[in-house]
């Protein structure tokens, strides 16, 4: 009966771990929608718009550089968009497998996990707010949990019965 409760207590952290990371895919996927939404309808207007306000000549090499810069932004939010796409997509595989208690999943959230960490620190540390100070605190515990519970895992597993 203990081993059935392990199980069920380890499938509910996972499951909420994978919840987290799915509500992460999804919030990226909507900013990466709204990103796109973006692309030629405010980028060029508001390059128009400056040039028509302040009645610059389009002849003229400054205001050609603005509309130039406005037109190609366009290509950096796609960008930005397709980035905001293939992390979310990759946030909900984790999410997928971590819910359905894949090692796989559990490896890779360790990893893609660990690896923001010394960044989120460094920021912290930079410019500290209580936001950083949450992220951080989060993601480090997300971390510990994962690790705890495949170690926990492999000396479960490598027990004889």
């Amino acid at each position: 009966m203990g081993r059935q409760k392990q199980i069920r207590e380890s499938a509910t952290g996972l499951r909420i771990v994978a919840i987290f990371e799915a509500s992460k895919g999804v919030l990226v996927l909507l900013v990466g929608l709204g990103i796109l939404s973006l692309v030629h309808h405010v980028a060029q207007n508001v390059g128009e718009s400056i040039v028509e306000r302040f009645h610059l000549n389009l002849a003229r090499k400054h205001p050609r550089i603005l509309i130039y810069a406005a037109t190609h932004l366009d290509s950096h939010l796609r960008l930005l968009a397709i980035a905001a796409l293939i992390y979310s997509i990759m946030r909900f595989i984790e999410a997928y497998g971590l819910w359905r208690m894949r090692a796989w999943a559990e490896w890779f959230a360790i990893l893609s996990g660990g690896v923001y960490l010394p960044l989120e620190l460094y920021e912290l540390i930079r410019h500290p707010t209580v936001v950083k100070a949450i992220i951080l605190v989060t993601n480090a515990g997300i971390v510990a949990y994962l690790v705890y519970f495949r170690w926990t895992r492999r000396s479960r597993s490598a027990k004889p019965a």
